[in-house]
């Protein structure tokens, strides 16, 4: 039927359109026919404009517009003050003119337009036919003038004019219905400029009047059926009269049907009505009207060809449905098309667009909310510069900079928090206090006080004054005042403004413990909760921010009826968040703690049985983890610890599997890891222990070397995971037991990383210090260690403070004690059983240290007893940041001697830093031993520069570097050594990809030394050179004394060398065992005996 339909229309207005053209030839040789003087000219030229404007109307061609305006122009002289058809020509002109202002925008058309139309009124007096006619066309005149320059006066005349026109029109005349729409239109812009209820109210009123006047059949009925459902639906968002969005859904529905496929106004009945399934969704949060505004928004954007201007606002609308589903739900896919659509968007907005700003907003929200899922640093950036261009195109004065300006201090907050650059923060916050000077309306200040928490919450520097920080949640909680205030009840952020209240007042609560802080939290919350009832897209996050508040109330007060309602809560919400959505996690978590806590206080093992089940939802996450899922699983961990339950190694292995997924997604800004590791400091040494605690030896080493993947940083990262990944991969995608699985893999890595001699992996946890000896073709073997985590971090920070003093006095009884106590505690329970498994005296061994024992002397340790012996008499001491670099080193093949080239650098006298006095004699020495065997080069003085120094490293293999070395503890990667104009930084040295390094020896002070604040981030100077590449280095762990460094120069060469002649960089760690033990027949301090170290094979 349709179709048939369809066929018809197209031939109507094929015979139209040659109708249209056969009367503009006629009327163009009439013309022809009457000359100037002509009694009928003036009404062949005004025949041939009609028939022109007509064609105008159909074609679009802009010539015959001009055309017809020069004929009208020239009819309208011949028709002078008092001539019968003077105001036909007016008003014919004066329409075309109108045409012409809105095909091209010239106001002087418009103007022009409404003076014709006035002109052509005085002449109509009341009671003339046409009068009606004049007072409509001068009344649509006046709308759009207004409509570009704001004039009231326009606007009100307009609305007088309509009036006297409807009067003019009445019941039966075939325009009133024209008239009515007119005056509605007109009465419905007031309303939004004024405010002025009675106007909409009568808008409304005159709209079904004009729907009476168009019955079903009636080819303007489907317009009328919308021009109500939108003043309706204006209505609602005003006062949120339910019944009015209900029937202004059944009225675009109605409106719809009258529209079917093929109908050139079907696309805008879609958009109409999804528009208003999504408003409602918006009030009451059905799940099915966004889903159908969704499938709608689609139907339109299927209906909108590319390249069209309308396509641009079909594909926003779809977007923003899709991101508002991805927020209830927490659907990936969701957000991931919405961005796509919000680019396509902006794709077909060309500059200068009204809409441009607004698309550029909803694409920097989008990959803003993304990059908080995942990190993607990339998008955090774009969000920035799409915010900055919005904000561009809304100058001083534009109705949405506040809003302009409050999405871009966001984007920069979350830079901050991500980088902490205090920049960022210090712009997000002027431009806050610079919207919500431009307007302080409620929703402005709603969000100027929740950026303004945010700052104070999370986002001020380390270091900044506590005092400060308070003082900006005061400004957020008295900003969330006054926006509540603004916002009574039934206005659409009042539940926002409540939400936020709430979280002000618990962040206060949480720095000063005032009780009525979070009684005050906790009755904003529920008052929040009443306003979003089932279905409501923000309902989940409610339930759980009351349920958090109670929860933390029962554990300040104990009351019991606290802690079970803040479970039934954290259930809710939990049905609300399906799997699969973003917050989840966080609800499973809420729960299980709540839980738990009910099972302390009651003893019932449904309790912890329920939170463990909830927990072990975690595992099957379907999508990437995000800060939230890591948070989850660390609680998990921290629960399954205390409750010694039997699936903590499972905990760790999930928490750990989470931690390398969201590091993956990170970018190598050391910001993030800092915040990474700050949240999961001690998580890989408390899976070790864990591991062991169960027997699961194998596992204890995959778990701790994946939590190094971290904790040496962004470059590290990645190292690890090139080496491991065949490891995850099959721990994450095979069937087979994974117990299995990295018992057998790891024999793989014991065959490498044993070869040669043991890894010794020490390892200090909360739980247990332990120690676990790899060996080659054998299981590891596990050693308890009698000491606790405190009593390592004491006896380290003993050791640090002993350390600054060297050099100032004769400290050897203190040094004598220390190494002692490593020694009882620590190195000879794991000599003893290195002996039980028949590893021969001066075999090597590898000292794989975590947490405090990273900054301990291990290879050291020793009675330091006549008739005992220390741990240099048994074995061969070398070290290993982590267990995947060693065996990157060791697969690694050596060079033939022949290809290799050899540099010795020096630098004395740096920018900065003291003079070194035996680095020439040092340089000396090197190149009488060297330069005989390899092509060798010295590099000092004016030519040791940062340039030179890497234009020597590009061309040689083995090196030899005597400067100042300057470790930054913070930011080990940021670490360097002193050049004649500035640092040699390793992070410049790690990203140079050097071509097979063999060896260096750091003979530089401090190339060792941890941080003690934060030890098992400690990465000294001599393994991030590791890092870069060498195989095998020899660094420092304290100043070294200048006569010493050259003995110890001189003989470790000496002995490197063997008796063919080559240079092999496996022989440095014996090298350096010989030349230390050459150093005690002399009269050296024991601390300068023992003050280099090895890393390496």
């Amino acid at each position: 039927m349709h179709c048939s339909i369809l066929h018809s229309e197209m031939g109507q207005l094929l015979s139209w359109a040659n109708d249209i053209a056969d009367e503009v030839e006629k009327s163009r040789v009439a013309l022809q026919c009457c000359p100037p003087d002509h009694s009928r000219r003036s009404a062949c030229l005004h025949n041939l404009a009609i028939a022109l404007h007509d064609r105008f109307e159909q074609r679009s061609i802009s010539s015959d517009l001009d055309e017809a305006i020069d004929l009208h122009r020239a009819a309208l002289q011949l028709r002078p003050i008092g001539h019968s058809h003077r105001s036909a020509s007016l008003d014919n002109l004066a329409n075309c003119l109108r045409d012409k202002f809105h095909q091209r925008g010239s106001l002087s058309d418009l103007d022009e337009a409404v003076a014709l139309h006035r002109a052509a009124l005085l002449i109509r007096f009341p009671g003339h036919p046409d009068r009606s006619t004049s007072l409509n066309n001068l009344a649509i005149d006046l709308h759009d003038r207004f409509k570009q320059r704001g004039v009231q006066s326009d606007l009100d005349e307009a609305i007088e004019l309509h009036q006297a026109a409807l009067e003019l029109r009445p019941p039966g005349h075939s325009d009133r219905s024209m008239s009515l729409n007119n005056l509605a239109f007109s009465l419905s812009t007031r309303f939004h400029e004024c405010g002025v209820q009675c106007d909409l109210d009568e808008a409304i009123e005159l709209h079904r009047a004009a729907l009476e006047l168009h019955p079903p059949g009636h080819p303007l009925r489907s317009t009328s059926l919308n021009n109500l459902a939108l003043g309706l639906l204006t209505r609602f968002q005003q006062r949120g009269i339910q019944s009015d969005v209900d029937e202004a859904i059944e009225l675009h529905r109605a409106a719809l049907e009258l529209r079917p496929p093929g109908h050139s106004l079907r696309s805008t009945c879609l958009n109409s009505l999804a528009s208003i399934l999504f408003t409602r969704f918006q009030q009451r949060g059905v799940q099915s009207d966004l889903d159908e505004a969704i499938e709608l928004y689609r139907g339109a954007l299927a209906l909108s060809p590319h390249g069209i201007s309308h396509r641009s606002t079909a594909l926003n609308n779809l977007a923003t449905s899709l991101f508002t589903r991805f927020k209830q739900r927490g659907v990936q896919s969701d957000v991931d098309e919405a961005i796509e659509l919000y680019r396509d968007a902006l794709a077909h907005t060309l500059p200068g667009h009204s809409l441009r700003f607004t698309f550029l907003n909803s694409l920097a929200l989008g990959i803003l909310t993304r990059f908080e899922q995942h990190g993607y640093q990339s998008d955090v950036d774009e969000a920035i510069e799409l915010n900055r261009d919005a904000l561009a195109l809304s100058p001083p004065g534009h109705s949405l900079r506040s809003a302009c300006l409050n999405s871009l201090a966001m984007s920069l907050l979350t830079r901050f928090e991500q980088r902490g650059v205090q920049s960022d923060v210090d712009e997000a916050i002027e431009l806050h206090r610079a919207a919500l000077e431009l307007h302080r309306a409620a929703l402005e200040l709603h969000r100027a006080a929740l950026e303004l928490h945010r700052a104070a919450l999370e986002l001020r520097p380390p270091g900044f004054e506590q005092r400060a920080v308070q003082s900006d949640v005061d400004e957020a909680i008295e900003l969330y005042r006054d926006a509540l205030a603004l916002s009574p009840p039934g206005h659409s952020v009042r539940s926002m403004c409540l939400n936020n209240l709430a979280h002000s007042l618990f962040t206060r609560f949480q720095q000063r413990s005032v009780q009525s802080n979070l009684d005050e939290a906790i009755e904003l919350h529920q008052a929040a909760l009443e306003l979003r009832p089932p279905g409501h897209s923000d309902r989940s996050l409610s339930l759980s921010n009351l349920a958090h508040s109670l929860f933390t109330r029962f554990q300040q007060c104990g009351v019991q009826s606290d802690l079970n309602e803040a479970i039934e809560l954290h259930g809710a919400a939990l049905e609300l968040r399906p799997p699969g959505h973003s917050d989840r996690s966080l609800s499973l978590d809420g729960l299980a703690i709540s839980l738990l806590a009910r099972h302390r206080q009651r003893g019932a093992l449904s309790d912890q049985d329920e939170a463990f089940r909830l927990y072990f939802q975690l595992s099957f996450s379907p999508h990437a983890s995000s800060r939230g899922d890591l948070c989850a699983a660390k609680s998990r961990v921290a629960s399954a610890e205390e409750m010694n339950h039997g699936s903590s190694l499972d905990a760790y292995q999930i928490a750990l599997k989470f931690l390398d997924q969201h590091v993956a997604l990170l970018s190598s800004s050391l910001r993030h890891f800092d915040i990474i590791k700050k949240a999961t400091s001690t998580l890989a040494m408390d899976a070790f222990s864990c591991s062991l605690r169960n027997g699961a030896s194998t596992t204890a080493v995959e778990l701790v070397e994946q939590g190094h993947a971290v904790d040496t940083g962004a470059a590290l990262a990645e190292e690890f995971k090139q080496l491991s990944s065949h490891i995850r991969k099959a721990f994450d995608e095979s069937t087979e037991d994974q117990s299995s699985q990295i018992r057998r893999l790891m024999m793989q890595w014991d065959d490498v990383a044993a070869e040669h001699g043991p890894v010794i992996i020490v390892n200090a946890s909360k739980y247990s210090c332990d120690a676990l000896i790899i060996l080659s073709a054998h299981d590891p073997v596990h050693v308890p260690l009698d000491i606790t985590r405190a009593e390592v971090s004491e006896l380290s920070f003993e050791f640090q403070s002993l350390a600054e003093k060297f050099g100032s006095s004769n400290h050897k009884l203190q040094l004598v004690s220390i190494l002692r106590k490593l020694w009882l505690r620590i190195v000879s329970p794991v000599v003893k059983v290195l002996r039980e498994s028949k590893v021969l005296r001066g075999s090597r061994i590898w000292w794989c240290p975590t947490a405090e024992f990273t900054l301990l002397p291990l290879h050291s340790a020793g009675p330091y007893e006549q008739k005992s012996r220390n741990l240099s008499s048994f074995y061969i001491s070398s070290y290993t940041p982590t267990l995947a670099v060693l065996i990157r080193a060791k697969q690694q093949i050596s060079r033939d001697a022949s290809t290799q080239h050899f540099v010795a650098i020096g630098q004395a006298k740096p920018i900065r830093g003291k003079e070194l006095q035996c680095v020439a004699p040092e340089l000396d020495i090197v190149a009488q031993h060297i330069a005989s065997v390899v092509p060798f080069t010295s590099l000092s003085g004016n030519h040791a520069t940062v340039q030179g120094a890497f234009d020597s490293l590009s061309r040689n293999q083995w090196l030899h570097l005597a400067c100042h070395g300057m470790p930054n503890r913070q930011q080990p990667f940021e670490s360097s050594f002193a050049m004649r104009d500035g640092p040699l930084m390793i992070k410049d040295i790690i990203r140079s990809h050097l071509q097979n390094p063999e060896f260096a020896f750091l003979s530089a002070c401090h190339t060792t030394v941890g941080d003690e604040s934060s030890p098992d981030e400690a990465i000294h100077l001599a393994a991030a050179m590791q890092f870069s590449g060498f195989r095998s280095v020899i660094g420092s762990m304290w100043s070294v004394d200048d006569e010493v460094a050259r003995q110890i120069v001189s003989a470790f060469y000496g002995y490197l060398v063997d008796e063919s002649g080559r240079l092999d960089c496996t022989r440095a760690a014996g090298a350096l065992h010989k030349a230390v033990k050459s150093l005690r027949k002399m009269n050296i301090p024991l601390e300068q005996q023992i003050v280099f170290v090895h890393i390496g094979v």
